[in-house]
């Protein structure tokens, strides 16, 4: 009975239901009554799982983010160099959309309405987290967030550099991929050489700290 099932757990079963009418029809009711109707769930209990467009493009990304970070856990992804994990990690998320690529364009459309700005930066940070995680990563500091907002940068432009993509095999995509990820290799290792350049100067706050508290 779908009356005693989670409505988190109807979630993901409604959206798998819905990717097949959603080039059709969108996010709308239409496409989930049709997939409460293939997966015999009263249309009312659906309704309540997925309410609006918001709820399903939140509930699909959601997917989206399990399934990416299963197939990465599966492929020993923390086991890899770390340029390696990010360049996986990109590929494993496009390469599961691709047949849905209408789909995700419509999701997207839904996200960069300006109402839904706050929905388009939580999936986006959510998405670039799940990749760090699967990955391995256990930063706690500064890091933890720089590292979510490069990688979120990286996959929206990948993601929108896909869409357009009509190379064999999606090549293009890839390749440009190897370049974003390149750019950021480039930037941290040029960040970490500033850092160590720096390492020698003397504190400014212990200096300041010398000038209002002199040593006796």
């Amino acid at each position: 009975m779908t009356q005693d099932v989670p409505l988190a757990d109807l979630r993901p079963r409604l959206v798998a239901a819905m990717l097949p009418n959603v080039p059709f029809d969108g996010w709308t009711a239409a496409a989930r009554d049709l997939a409460a109707d293939a997966e015999a769930i009263d249309r009312d209990i659906a309704a309540m799982a997925l309410p609006d467009s918001v709820a399903m493009t939140d509930a699909y990304t959601l997917r989206a983010d399990a399934l990416m970070t299963a197939a990465m856990l599966a492929a020993g992804a923390d086991t890899m160099k770390i340029r390696e994990r990010i360049r996986f990690a990109l590929r494993t998320r496009l390469e599961q959309a691709a047949g849905d690529r209408e789909a995700v364009r419509r999701a997207l459309a839904i996200m960069t309405l300006p109402q839904n700005a706050a929905l388009g930066v939580r999936t986006l940070w959510r998405t670039a987290d799940a990749m760090w995680r699967a990955a391995g990563d256990t930063a706690t500091d500064f890091n933890h967030y720089s590292k979510r907002i490069i990688l979120g940068g990286v996959y929206s432009a990948s993601l929108l550099y896909w869409l357009d993509d009509d190379s064999e095999g999606h090549a293009a995509t890839w390749a440009f991929i190897d370049r974003r990820i390149d750019g950021v290799m480039a930037f941290e290792k040029s960040k970490a050489k500033a850092v160590n350049a720096l390492s020698w100067l003397p504190n400014p706050a212990r200096f300041v700290g010398r000038l209002r508290y002199p040593a006796v």
